[in-house]
């Protein structure tokens, strides 16, 4: 058994290369052989969001709180809110964040497969960003 402190792992910020506007992430969980889990509270400003990314195992998501979009490529824009959960498929192109008034929180879940996370892809448009919902 190993448990993580409250505060014991310093909150960061979301780099600019993986994300549009203010956004902090604070981990949970770090991906520990033999397992190859990891998960992160992250914390949206109103507007803020990823880029356009993939996990090549997937990824949950689960609300805590304030108001969010999510989007799968090819497909249109859905409202969040707390308590949704949010599975996307290996490899399934995506993006998430904040609604354009409110912040929101969730936490991530994903899997490393040969060491990797995530593969981060081209900003999310203004104009993709508000498509219509």
């Amino acid at each position: 058994m190993h448990i993580f402190r409250n505060g014991s792992r310093p909150s960061g910020k979301g780099s600019a290369d993986w994300f549009t506007g203010v956004v902090r992430i604070d981990p949970l969980f770090a991906v520990a052989a033999p397992g190859r889990t990891a998960g992160g509270l992250v914390t949206f400003e109103p507007g803020a969001r990823t880029h356009w990314h993939t996990h090549p195992l997937g990824q949950t998501l689960i609300v805590v709180s304030g108001l969010g979009r999510v989007q799968r490529e090819g497909e249109g824009v859905e409202a969040i809110g707390p308590g949704d959960v949010v599975q996307f498929a290996p490899g399934e192109r995506h993006w998430h964040g904040a609604a354009p008034a409110s912040a929101m929180s969730h936490i991530a879940i994903q899997e490393a497969l040969d060491g990797r996370l995530v593969e981060w892809g081209e900003p999310v448009s203004d104009a993709q960003y508000l498509g219509s919902l």
